[in-house]
């Protein structure tokens, strides 16, 4: 017999008057994680019918353009390993690679 397990992630979002985010928090009982708090999320979902990337961005208000800079390096660099893992691609996981080394210079974000 096979049990199906479900399981739940959950997104609050606090709006200000104007709908900007201005909290973000997400729990997920399964992982330890209630409440935790962030400043930004980038939410993909592929929509195999359609053939297209349905997202969700949303970062608050008082996100700290430095830090943005470097949760998209951080993303980019998360988003070549994932893609190195699903295609086993080398060629162009290097060429992403490349690219995240090439941004974080260009913003200076790495530490010597």
């Amino acid at each position: 017999m096979t049990t199906n397990k479900k399981t739940q992630i959950t997104i609050d979002v606090n709006l200000d008057e104007n709908k900007v985010p201005e909290k973000i928090s997400w729990s997920a009982k399964d992982g330890g994680i209630s409440k935790m708090e962030s400043k930004a999320i980038l939410l993909s979902f592929w929509d195999s019918e359609n053939q297209e990337t349905l997202k969700m961005d949303l970062w608050v208000k008082d996100m700290p353009l430095d830090q943005m800079k470097l949760f998209f390096h951080q993303t980019f660099v998360s988003m070549s390993d994932t893609f190195y893992k699903a295609t086993n691609d080398e060629k162009m996981t290097q060429t992403i690679r490349d690219f995240c080394d090439y941004y974080a210079e260009a913003f200076k974000l790495k530490k010597n």
